[in-house]
């Protein structure tokens, strides 16, 4: 448990906190939130002690072990499981079972645990940092974006994993669906303030959207009265006889609280260039396979995938299983060992990977690398873009070679809004953005005219594009014709034992294929119609109390909009008793919502967890 008071904090003119105050309680699971650049990952290093703030307190209980995720890369055992272990915390130092259960979750197969922690990638190497924090069990745990280097599979475990964490969890994520399954809490920083509620992300944003739209309602309010007290004063001025009435309201005038125009907060809001597209199929592939070399096997064979002018396809599964090759194949940039990709002769293809920033020039600006990406685009579309990626005025002038990863990624996202496309091939394009951005960038491809092909691991995202899956395992893949709703309910996530068995589930083509172990094959569907009986039995009424409290939530904020415009308009007009009258019945009516949006959290988190119950027991079918 620690608390924070009146913190203060700034890295030259740049202020980041002012007077911040706030403390993480027993149990606590608090998501961090706040766009890039506002602070989240330098109040993680304050209280580590890595900075010192320029004023206030961090109160930390003597002995209280804080852990937190580690980017930087330096192992010194011989074997992944014994740089692991190294996290147990004493006592514990011989219980390698318990390493190799975290490392399990977090994605690496029992053949790698006598590997060296060097013939691993960068992104499995964050794993096993991640591993060994999780595994010293600290009274904190502190995460910085620790789903970056995750699959679908592994987030998922880790969601079950910090679900069940006994101590307080502070959490920076741009993943919103993983935060909100994840804390009790949401922190957020927000022009130069810090605020804590309980609840969820989505809570908070409209908490926050909710105040500002009342600041500004009662500014312009102010604003229009202060200037009919002002015309008052230099219109009788001069009358001694309105002497007394004039210095009266000089005094009020005075005693005023000017409130300031809210600044504005840039944000990441784009929107994809696309094209007019006649024909119904943009591009069609047979028979694809692939394999990098003899070694390491084909990471897929005989795939075949229609695109249509509409589709909405996510590409999931484990890394490392040929997602990112598959987009490669798509987009030309690497050729297929056999099959056939068709193309409409008029197609237009627009490529984004993450890991592509070697293409930027680093001596150019970010204005000219995107002014040259395309002989259509002007100067002023080129800073046009540059301010949608968030690279306004002179920001556009600075060179690629001073930026940030995360920054040459958004150059990179702004170099593909240049051109008009039909097809749109997206490969994780969510890495290095904010929780905002991700949004934006949501809404863009939702709106966008065109086909997309997303690789993505972000559930938010899943649940909300998606209309077609092509699902990646163990080198294999199958085409799930639905929306991930249907996948999870239908099929659900493949459990990987670790020894080369697939729980009686094996993939075949573009099928899957349940296998009867027992032999029985009637009892077994018997078995699941009943599971799948009892399911909606059980999840039917939390989906009903759902639909009922966001009605009522919808009602409530109606009504709480309602008695805000009625205290403007009683502050504007000065009536004391009806202010006080309304701003009672305003509270009441927000304690009421409140308690609507508390219980839906706790009924939307029982509806899922049960859901993922029932989905683990029916993947033994």
């Amino acid at each position: 448990m620690i608390r924070i008071s009146n913190l203060c904090h700034s890295y030259g003119s740049q202020e980041l906190f002012r007077d911040a105050t706030f403390s993480v309680n027993s149990r606590e699971r608090v998501g961090l939130i706040g766009r890039n650049g506002h602070g989240k990952t330098t109040l993680f290093r304050l209280i580590l002690g890595q900075e010192r703030q320029e004023s206030g307190t961090i109160a930390i209980p003597k002995n209280y072990r804080i852990g937190s995720l580690e980017q930087h890369l330096s192992f010194s055992k011989s074997s992944i499981a014994e740089e692991a272990a190294c996290g147990l915390p004493p006592g514990q130092e011989h219980d390698y079972w318990r390493a190799e259960k975290i490392l399990m979750g977090l994605g690496f197969q029992e053949t790698d645990l006598q590997r060296p922690p060097s013939e691993f990638s960068g992104g499995f190497q964050v794993r096993l940092n991640l591993a060994k924090v999780l595994l010293s069990e600290p009274d904190m745990l502190l995460l910085d974006e620790p789903t970056n280097y995750l699959d679908i599979i592994s987030i998922r475990w880790l969601i079950r994993f910090l679900r069940a964490w006994k101590g307080e969890l502070i959490l920076i994520t741009h993943d919103r669906s993983f935060m909100d399954s994840v804390t009790t809490h949401t922190l957020g920083i927000h022009r130069k303030r810090i605020r804590k509620i309980e609840g969820s992300t989505d809570k908070y944003y409209d908490q926050i959207a909710a105040e500002e739209e009342v600041h500004e309602k009662t500014r312009l309010n102010d604003e229009k009265r202060r200037k009919e007290v002002e015309l008052f004063i230099s219109r009788f001025r001069a009358k001694a006889r309105l002497g007394g009435l004039v210095q009266s309201r000089v005094k009020t005038l005075a005693k005023q609280e000017q409130k300031h125009k809210l600044e504005r907060i840039e944000t990441l809001e784009f929107s994809f260039n696309a094209s007019a597209f006649r024909a119904k199929v943009m591009m069609e592939a047979s028979d694809l396979s692939f394999q990098y070399d003899d070694e390491h096997g084909k990471l897929f064979e005989k795939l075949g995938l229609t695109i249509a002018q509409d589709d909405r396809i996510c590409v999931v599964g484990k890394n490392g299983r040929g997602k990112t090759t598959l987009l490669k194949v798509l987009a030309g940039v690497l050729q297929p060992g056999s099959g056939t990709i068709r193309k409409h002769p008029s197609l237009e293809v627009g490529y984004f990977e993450q890991t592509n920033t070697a293409t930027l020039d680093p001596n150019k600006t970010i204005e000219e690398e995107i002014l040259y990406s395309a002989e259509a685009c002007t100067q002023q579309k080129a800073r046009d873009i540059a301010g949608a990626m968030m690279f306004s005025g002179d920001d556009a002038l600075k060179k690629i070679s001073v930026l940030s990863g995360g920054e040459k990624s958004r150059v990179l996202l702004g170099k593909l809004l240049v051109s008009p496309n039909h097809l749109l091939l997206l490969d994780e394009p969510t890495n290095h953005l904010d929780m905002e951005s991700c949004d934006s960038l949501m809404a863009a491809i939702d709106a966008f005219d065109g086909a997309v092909v997303l690789i993505t691991h972000n559930e938010m995202f899943l649940h909300t594009l998606a209309n077609r899956l092509v699902v990646f395992d163990r080198g294999q893949f199958s085409i799930f014709e639905g929306r991930y709703r249907q996948f999870l309910d239908e099929v659900g996530w493949e459990t990987d034992d670790h020894s080369g068995r697939s729980n009686g589930r094996r993939k075949h083509g573009e099928s899957i294929i349940v296998e009867n172990k027992a032999g029985d094959k009637k009892a077994l569907r018997q078995q699941k119609a009943s599971l799948i009986q009892e399911k909606s039995k059980i999840l039917k009424p939390l989906e009903t109390r759902m639909a009922e409290l966001e009605t009522r939530i919808e009602q409530f904020e109606a009504e709480v909009s309602q008695k805000t415009q009625a205290l403007v308009d009683a502050a504007t007009s000065g009536d004391g008793l009806r202010i006080a009258t309304l701003a009672k019945e305003e509270q009441a009516l927000k304690a009421r919502l409140n308690r609507c949006y508390d219980e839906l959290d706790s009924v939307t988190r029982e509806f899922e967890r049960k859901s993922e119950e029932f989905a683990q027991l029916l993947e033994n079918f």
